[in-house]
């Protein structure tokens, strides 16, 4: 490798420092020799995760950008110039760049007509996940969405079963799967060591924002607001319902059961090799916000009840210490030990007072994580999509799973009850339950049939 290509290699995290960007350590992939064969991405939803997810994609040699998509067009010019800046960098480092500008489009269907585009990243609000990624597959490209998978139960089964109708490679943004010490954690879970594992808790307590009542207002200039509300209801625009603070309304996400509890149930579901509960029943409310200031809870403890073991969801948002000390984790809680562990690392706390004292277990001190888990997350998803190997590390199959479980944790909250779960049937015993499987779009989009 020339200086300067090494240079463009050691040098992506000041660059994207400087453009006030999330870092983008370019993963080792990045550092090789040029690929004779190139994936081509388009991105829809620049302005959050989804612009993360990019700066990956960007620091990756066989990648080209072409086109980004966006509703707010100062969000879409401001990355467009993101993004010519990573270009020219790119190329003076060495690397061949065959689109120095994004082509821009304010509707993602315009997007997805251009045939030289082989793959899309969706960075929207979860409740257009599902119109895009099926329309994206239909075109011919492969995805790579964000968490959750999709905004309802009976979305996620229609990405899953257009994933296969299509042929499609899908990785879904649970990052972690691509982490190498969270394999490493989940490994120690199944070699048995821990004994029975009854217990599992996952948690997310977040005291970096607060939600503050805001009025209605005017939808700022260069927003196609309509087009942001896409299938969900109609309202009148506010703040506090637009860009990150969607996530606290049921329109449009599930909270922190469905941002965070995403990430960290997917590991508890994962180490456990569990499926989908029996049955759920949640509690919480807005405890320490006013009044109308979310939809979604700001403090949350869900029950899942397994065949074997309990899993146990706490959040809360304005609380920093959870369980073991740590903002968030999972924990495995077995007879001879609990291993705990966060995107920072994991360890092993034994029982020392276990009799017969056989059974004590060495304590495993704790390991610290690389930190490059999204890095990796996306190498795995160029290389499926290069392959045509559709067993990407979080495919339709595992997004599907662990969102659905999040989504019956926020209906058994929604609804006030203890509620069962019928695998078989989809369905649940309860009717308040049921009707909120499935959504109501708005005219004139309307619910995928696959």
């Amino acid at each position: 490798m020339n200086t300067s290509r090494r240079k463009f290699c050691e040098n992506s995290i000041k660059i994207a420092a400087g453009l006030g960007m999330v870092s983008i350590a370019p993963a080792s992939m990045s550092c090789t020799n040029l690929f004779n064969n190139k994936i081509v991405v388009g991105l829809v939803g620049c302005n959050g995760m989804g612009f993360s997810d990019l700066q990956q994609f960007i620091a990756l040699e066989e990648v080209e950008v072409k086109a980004l998509c966006d509703v707010d067009n100062n969000v879409l010019l401001r990355r467009a110039g993101d993004v010519a800046k990573l270009m020219e960098e790119k190329e003076k480092a060495g690397f061949k760049v065959a689109f120095k500008k994004p082509e821009l489009y304010s509707d993602y269907r315009k997007l997805l007509e251009d045939k030289e585009i082989d793959a899309v990243i969706i960075g929207t609000p979860d409740h257009w996940h599902t119109l895009i990624a099926i329309d994206a597959m239909d075109a011919g490209k492969h995805i790579y969405v964000e968490k959750p998978m999709a905004n309802t139960i009976h979305e996620n089964l229609l990405i899953e079963r257009a994933a296969d109708k299509y042929n499609k490679v899908v990785q879904v943004g649970q990052w972690q799967r691509s982490d190498k010490h969270w394999q490493d954690a989940m490994d120690y879970v199944h070699s048995g060591v821990l004994g029975q594992v009854r217990l599992v808790k996952a948690w997310a307590y977040m005291n970096w924002f607060r939600v503050k009542p805001l009025p209605d207002g005017p939808v700022p200039e260069g927003v196609d607001y309509d087009f942001w509300l896409g299938p969900a209801k109609k309202r009148l625009f506010n703040p506090n319902r637009f860009h990150f603070n969607f996530r606290w309304y049921w329109d449009y996400a599930g909270g922190l059961m469905t941002d965070w509890g995403v990430h960290m149930l997917d590991f508890a579901l994962f180490g456990m090799n569990a499926g989908r509960p029996k049955s759920i029943m949640s509690s919480g409310g807005m405890f320490a916000h006013p009044p109308h200031t979310m939809e979604t809870p700001d403090t949350q403890q869900t029950i899942f009840e397994f065949e074997h073991f309990n899993l146990l969801w706490e959040d809360a948002i304005g609380i920093e210490e959870g369980p073991y000390k740590r903002q968030h984790g999972v924990a495995f809680m077995g007879d001879w030990g609990t291993l705990v562990v966060d995107r920072a690392g994991w360890e092993v706390i034994p029982e020392t007072n276990y009799k017969p004292k056989e059974k004590i277990i060495e304590a495993v001190p704790f390991t610290e994580g690389l930190g490059i888990g999204l890095q990796e997350h996306v190498k795995n998803f160029i290389a499926c999509a290069k392959s045509g190997n559709r067993n990407t590390h979080a495919s339709a199959t595992i997004g599907k799973n662990v969102a659905m479980v999040g989504h019956m944790g926020n209906i058994a909250y929604r609804v006030g009850e203890k509620i069962y779960w019928d695998d078989e049937k989809n369905t649940f015993n309860n009717e308040k339950a049921n009707a909120l499987i499935k959504p109501i779009y708005r005219e004139p989009w309307t619910l995928p049939v696959i």
